[in-house]
């Protein structure tokens, strides 16, 4: 009888679970998005914006195709190796979308080009779990480790130790290219952080794990023996610190490089790998077997939200020609947030930064958005407002970031007064973007001139992801304001010589404060379209909220919320 009670008892308690109280009507209020999309102003600038894009296409193909046609002919005809795009399709899920990060890196550099320096990196799913992937490109100069592919390497192990990501190493790497060792090996974030970063994150629980399907020399031996669990590939995959001539050079000996270091060798003697493979293709599987293994929860996707109102391919036609720090974010994020809804934070208070919560994909997320002016005082105090409520509810925090291209030269005292206090907010805003222990995502959508950039958590605040539209401006100051004040330092002795100096400032200015300039150098994770940035922060917010509850717990007391 009393196991009947308590079967009544707990069926109840599961019926009034699962009968939760359905909401009431709509939640937030709806954006006006309107545009007229057959007007001169919008077509100008759709033109402007589709030249820009064609543009950031044809460099990608470039950066996507390596080391072009003769390189991928002596990787797969000659050595017998799958391309390392291929090599993803057969570690991924099928249906897995890769978030690749900085694809652009290595373009435009002094050293030359290195498309996707050398390295694919991006974010995945291998059964259902979100993982990140360094592969590198042996087409690319033979996989050869240049200053740029170390600086992609340690932001994407960032990223994966911020989120809780397994890292899976697809190795297949020359080593370091000598003549830029001193840029590669002694300082605190060259390539030996790689290591650190591999060691640090596996003592977190964060499962390292390396696929070996060609060469691991030098210093490039440590990432599978430094691995949680390592799998190499039959007559493909070595493993030394010095291959067969260094060791004929220094003893006269002559060696195989299966027996040196081959995976045979490595599988049952030296033990340095875990799992030994006839193909390419056992060795993914079994890359997949072991993240299959791990004792990670897949994530729950969210799968009940409304598109937008608005259709996100009209924002390129948003987007102005000239004087782009006039863009209408209310435009923009119609298109971007569930159901064009939006609840904004003080809307009357501070407007040229718009505060507000709103739905991406389902996840609840707090906005940030510079609009047609400057962050003022009051813009500032209600920004650090809003952050705060945003740490209290662990909620994530986007920033669009458009900042204006004013200098502020006080020439009065009033001025002068009214500037400081400026500063001061701006400061306090600083102070809650960097201290905010949430996860914070940026996009550049227009200009990121100034301090201004700190404010809107540009890359020295540690933004979780940051993007960038190709349209992207990122400079100490205005491309013009910066020329003037160059030419000034310099004191030209007549006006031509004003005239050519201001010239050559402002072209090398304008090349290098553009998206193409800052993604090849890693400034930021890659450069996004327009109408791309809804699917893009999807992903982020999907990768970032994965693990919230585990990184930066709060304390039993929280600070109270102050009122600026």
């Amino acid at each position: 009888m009393q196991r009947h009670y308590k079967h009544i008892i707990s069926r109840c308690f599961s019926l009034v679970a699962k009968e939760k109280p359905k909401r009431q009507g709509q939640i937030l209020r709806t954006l006006n998005g309107e545009v007229d999309t057959s007007s001169e102003h919008f077509q100008n600038n759709l033109e402007h914006s589709k030249s820009l894009a064609e543009k950031y296409k044809q460099v990608l193909s470039v950066a996507e195709a390596g080391g072009g046609e003769k390189g991928k002919q002596l990787h797969v005809v000659r050595n017998k190796k799958i391309l390392i795009r291929d090599r993803l399709k057969l570690l991924l899920d099928e249906d897995s979308e890769f978030l690749e990060l900085s694809p652009l890196a290595g373009m435009g550099m002094e050293y030359g080009d290195i498309p996707c320096a050398s390295n694919v990196n991006g974010i995945g799913k291998i059964h259902g779990r979100w993982c990140m992937v360094l592969g590198n490109d042996a087409t690319t100069k033979g996989g050869t480790i240049f200053p740029i592919s170390i600086k992609k390497n340690l932001r994407s192990q960032k990223i994966a130790e911020e989120n809780m990501l397994p890292c899976v190493y697809i190795v297949d790497s020359g080593g370091a290219f000598l003549p830029l060792q001193s840029d590669i090996f002694p300082d605190r974030d060259h390539g030996g952080q790689n290591f650190n970063n591999e060691a640090v994150m596996s003592s977190k629980g964060i499962p390292q794990v390396a696929i070996v399907c060609g060469s691991c020399t030098a210093g490039g031996a440590y990432v599978p023996t430094m691995a949680t669990e390592a799998v190499i590939v039959h007559k493909i995959g070595t493993i030394f610190l010095g291959g067969p001539p260094l060791v004929y050079a220094a003893l006269g000996e002559v060696v195989s490089q299966e027996d040196l270091g081959g995976g045979m060798m490595h599988s049952s003697v030296s033990g340095c790998t875990d799992y030994y493979e006839k193909t390419e293709e056992d060795a993914f599987q079994t890359g997949r077997d072991i993240i299959a293994c791990l004792n990670i929860d897949e994530p729950e996707d969210l799968i009940d939200f409304e598109d937008p109102l608005y259709n996100i391919n009209d924002i390129p036609g948003i987007i102005p020609v000239d004087n782009q720090h006039n863009m209408d974010i209310y435009k923009v994020l119609s298109r971007l947030v569930d159901g064009s809804r939006f609840h904004e934070y003080k809307a009357l208070y501070g407007p040229t930064l718009v505060t507000g919560f709103a739905f991406i994909h389902g996840h609840l997320t707090g906005i940030l958005g510079n609009n047609q002016g400057s962050i003022s005082e009051q813009a500032a105090l209600k920004a650090t407002n809003f952050i705060q409520l945003c740490r209290q509810r662990r909620c994530p925090i986007i920033f669009l970031q458009n900042t204006t291209p004013e200098q502020h030269i006080a020439q009065t005292t009033e001025a002068a007064i009214e500037y400081s206090k400026r500063v001061k907010a701006q400061a306090a805003m600083m102070s809650a973007v960097a201290c905010a222990d949430v996860p914070k995502i940026t996009i550049i959508i227009g200009n990121s001139y100034g301090a201004e950039n700190y404010a809107m958590a540009g890359r020295s605040m540690s933004p979780s992801f940051l993007f960038v539209w190709p349209n992207a401006r990122t400079c100490l100051m205005q491309e013009e304001l910066l020329g003037q004040e160059t030419v000034q330092l310099m004191h030209p002795e007549d006006e031509d010589q004003v005239s050519t100096v201001k010239s050559k400032v402002l072209e090398r200015v304008a090349v290098e404060s553009s998206s193409f300039h800052s993604s090849g150098r890693v400034w930021d994770d890659g450069i996004i379209l327009p109408q791309d940035t809804r699917k893009v922060l999807a992903q982020c917010l999907s990768i970032v909220t994965l693990n919230m509850d585990k990184q930066n717990s709060f304390s039993n007391t929280r600070d109270p919320i102050f009122k600026m």
